[in-house]
């Protein structure tokens, strides 16, 4: 039998190597919202369970500029159907260009350039050949201001059948009293119809305008600050409208308002300076944020 010898270093031809040296420790993880004043690109953190919901809208690295100012910065986030999504972050971060871009109401300055997509239910928004007119058909838009139409509350709801020709009175009245109904307004008006829009409070406008969009049956329902211009009483109003019409309607809402966005959304979206920062469940991200950054934002330390 062979005699095995155990070689040391010398012997085996290896040299003894000096001990690693320490690691230096490793730097905390830049402030995001730090790297994005300096003009960084950061990585949006997108909740898993934003990512398991079927999208009515999705956007698509969209980015967007305002001459040689770039307003948004590679947005990509799925809008779930079905759901009530809030778009939060400090004025001047690009919500209601995000918004006003999704039915490319944007279209109309002239300074405006994009690039990136934006699908709804699976047809770009951007494609050359796609009608705006049309395109518009398929959303409701509701502005931070009451916009009624100097008509009536009846004419008003049922605009957009007028517009497609509708004339059959039966079909009209339903349409009328469902999208009333819907936007929790009947009961308040339904002995005047007929009379002037314009009469109604701030509240009961800005509710009319809800019903006048939903009346169209739109594939997505955009509220950009719904509640700005409205009092205590009549802002509550408008957001228990808003979880009434969860579920039935996919609705897209900016909000400066962190409790409206607690008290109405499903999933919130925190921007900053164009980017889009940390988008997830209200309830995470409210209570339980990845970054500190959005944490600082939702508890109001900075915004």
């Amino acid at each position: 039998m062979q005699a095995q010898t155990e070689a040391g270093p010398e012997k085996s031809g290896i040299s003894e190597q000096s001990p690693t040296p320490p690691r230096p420790a490793v730097d905390p993880p830049a402030d995001r919202l730090v790297e994005v004043a300096a003009g960084r690109e950061v990585t949006a953190e997108v909740h898993g369970a934003v990512l398991g919901e079927t999208p009515v809208l999705e956007i698509d690295r969209f980015n967007l500029w305002y001459g040689t100012k770039q307003a948004l910065h590679r947005i990509t986030m799925p809008i779930p159907h079905g759901k009530v999504t809030a778009l939060v972050g400090p004025s001047g971060c690009g919500k209601s260009t995000l918004l006003r871009s999704v039915n490319r109401l944007n279209d109309l300055v002239a300074s405006v350039r994009i690039t990136g997509d934006m699908r709804l239910n699976g047809d770009s928004i951007y494609d050359p050949r796609m009608d705006v007119i049309e395109l518009r058909k398929r959303m409701g838009m509701v502005f931070q201001k009451p916009n009624p139409f100097p008509m009536s509350i009846y004419e008003n709801v049922v605009y957009s059948l007028r517009i497609d020709g509708e004339n059959c009175r039966a079909v009209l009245d339903e349409v009328c009293e469902a999208s009333l109904r819907g936007a929790a307004l009947w009961d308040e008006v339904k002995d005047r119809l007929h009379e002037s829009a314009l009469g109604l409070s701030g509240g009961q406008q800005q509710r009319l305008c809800i019903a006048r969009a939903i009346a169209a049956e739109p594939e997505v329902l955009l509220l950009d600050e719904p509640c700005s211009a409205l009092d205590p009483i009549a802002t509550g109003k408008v957001e228990d409208l808003i979880q009434e019409l969860r579920g039935r309607y996919s609705v897209l809402i900016v909000t400066h308002n962190m409790q409206q966005a607690s008290r109405t959304s499903d999933y919130t979206a925190f921007m900053y300076l164009g980017r889009l920062i940390e988008y997830g469940p209200t309830t995470d991200i409210f209570t339980k944020p990845i970054l500190k950054e959005t944490e600082a934002y939702v508890t109001g330390r900075f915004g």
